[in-house]
């Protein structure tokens, strides 16, 4: 499978020179897997440039999940070119947030006063399916979802291809226990042994203890949890609206130097916008 980051950026989109190395466009990850489907995970600033970079090949079948429905999640799903091509089929995970189901959730969005057009004037063929959760395939693509610890929920992911594995757990708080949530136990079981993690590290240890319960964590415990579960590369995910390139910089290094001190051989990096995988 191919995996590309179109947005790792936390809350609201940034820019400005301090953050050209990462990048300042939310969250949205493309997978593709080796049977050629392609999948989207989360739908925010990101997926505007990813759109504009699908729209050149003719007749597409795309799917989109989400983690949940923050504002960073979805907010750049109206500017998502494909949804104005007859030629696409958009098959959508109908999951549940706060008890709204994405058709609803993106019903109420695109519409007035919020916007100029609603869900009936987009071309393309958009699917809601309510049968894409727990375990399911996708062409050679075997995926799995799971609780996420955070406020008023959500659902991470781990596909897995011919033996490798990604695991997509943003927005997920390790050292708080939220009401939808799990035991880390359950999240190091979930991440066991993969190739790739991108894990929520929003905060630094400093930071954490007046941010408890907002729903994200610190990059100590993702170490940690990534140790546990012996991942073989971690990536940070879900960046600080306000974390310059070179105070992640800073971060991704005393990562690095804490899994060397712990004798462990896992790579660690900061994930950037453009960035590519293959597993």
């Amino acid at each position: 499978m191919k995996i590309k980051c179109w947005g790792s950026r936390g809350s609201i989109a940034v820019a400005g020179n301090e953050y050209c190395k990462f990048g300042g466009e939310t969250t949205c990850i493309q997978v593709i897997a080796g049977s050629g489907e392609n999948l989207i995970i989360d739908a925010g600033t990101g997926i505007r440039k990813l759109g504009i970079d699908l729209v050149a090949a003719p007749r597409q079948e795309l799917y989109l999940f989400l983690t949940h429905a923050h504002w960073d999640h979805i907010s750049g799903f109206t500017f998502f070119k494909p949804l104005q091509d007859p030629g696409v089929t958009l098959t959508v995970q109908n999951s549940s947030f706060s008890n709204t189901t994405v058709e609803e959730i993106f019903k109420s969005l695109i519409q007035p006063p919020f916007f100029p057009i609603t869900m009936k004037d987009l071309e393309a063929n958009i699917r809601y399916k309510d049968h894409m959760k727990d375990q399911f395939t996708i062409g050679s693509l075997s995926i799995s979802t799971i609780a996420l610890n955070h406020p008023g929920g959500g659902l991470g992911y781990k596909f897995t291809e011919n033996g490798k594995s990604f695991v997509f757990l943003t927005d997920n708080e390790l050292g708080y226990r939220h009401p939808k949530g799990l035991e880390n136990e359950a999240y190091e079981r979930f991440c066991s042994n993969a190739d790739l993690l991108f894990h929520d590290a929003e905060f630094t240890p400093d930071e954490y203890p007046s941010k408890t319960g907002w729903g994200h964590s610190a990059y100590t415990d993702v170490i940690e949890l990534a140790i546990k579960a012996r991942v073989k590369e971690l990536g940070l995910f879900h960046l600080n609206q306000e974390r310059t390139d070179i105070q992640m910089d800073k971060i991704v290094d005393h990562c690095r130097r804490i899994i060397k001190d712990r004798g462990e051989s896992m790579a660690c990096l900061g994930v950037a916008c453009n960035m590519e995988f293959n597993l």
